[in-house]
């Protein structure tokens, strides 16, 4: 017999972690942003957009988050693979799916098992994958 140890799955408390360490990265550098975070089934945990960043962070936070859920890849490790000489180049248009190759998106685990993503945008994409990096290592 197999015994199975249940993991346990990314909390709105884990979430606001996420949010709040996500955005105070962000501000020591100066940067607006919005930051999405959601968990394993995709579902929205935790959402917030600073007062000055653009209204389409919002979107593309969501969107790399979602990415980076549906993948389980960071989506700063997928932006080559889908250039259009990439070989994943077709899968931008192939689903009817919010995805978003952008850096800024990355999974969450936990003990091994994927437990939700969280999104970043409003900076450069290099920054906004550094501010999503921060966040999961002050979850740890």
């Amino acid at each position: 017999m197999t015994t199975r140890t249940a993991v346990t799955p990314l909390t709105s408390e884990d979430a606001e972690i996420l949010l709040t360490a996500a955005r105070r990265a962000a501000e020591a550098a100066g940067v607006t942003v919005s930051v999405t975070v959601l968990d394993a089934g995709g579902h929205l945990l935790a959402f917030r957009r600073d007062d000055r960043a653009v209204l389409i962070s919002g979107e593309t936070s969501t969107r790399k988050a979602y990415t980076a859920l549906q993948l389980d890849s960071p989506t700063a490790d997928l932006v080559d693979l889908v250039k259009p000489d990439g070989p994943f180049h077709s899968l931008t248009t192939a689903l009817d799916r919010p995805l978003l190759f952008i850096a800024g998106g990355v999974p969450v685990h936990r003990d091994g098992a994927l437990i939700g993503a969280i999104g970043v945008g409003g900076g450069a994409p290099e920054q906004d994958h550094t501010f999503a990096v921060t966040a999961i290592a002050a979850l740890a």
